[in-house]
């Protein structure tokens, strides 16, 4: 299941309900929602999603012990940088996400959408029991 959204910060909750509903039986459930709205917070913040007329993209696919969230952006015009982890010890207090996504997620990264406008970043989380039904159509 798919869903495209405005690239405004606004959006982020409508994606993380999005997933919620999609995965609403899932023990990983609030993981999920957690990464998805640290991945469309750097849709909109780093790509062109975040200009006036952009929009991302959050694509659900599931099965009983298993799922994957993609969050596809529009890349962008300037050299975008390739998505990498912050130092521990950097003080910052934003550019965390990614770090959390290593930590919480049984699999992670980035590739080039199929289409060739932008990059998509995903995840997956796998967990014990058969708590949903198969679906694994995009």
């Amino acid at each position: 299941m798919r869903r495209r959204f405005p690239g405004l910060a606004s959006q982020i909750a409508y994606a993380r309900r999005f997933v919620a509903r999609q995965l609403a039986v899932s023990p990983e459930v609030t993981t999920a929602t957690l990464l998805t709205s640290e991945l469309a917070t750097n849709a909109i913040t780093h790509s062109d999603s975040g200009r006036a007329t952009g929009k991302f993209e959050v694509c659900v696919r599931h099965a009983p012990g298993w799922a994957r969230v993609e969050v596809r952006d529009l890349g962008s015009t300037t050299e975008a940088p390739t998505p990498q982890h912050r130092d521990p010890y950097d003080t910052a207090e934003h550019g965390r996400g990614l770090d959390l996504v290593e930590a919480l997620a049984s699999k992670w990264g980035t590739e080039p959408r199929h289409d060739g406008r932008g990059r998509q970043v995903w995840f997956e989380l796998v967990w014990d029991g058969d708590d949903q039904e198969s679906d694994r159509s995009g």
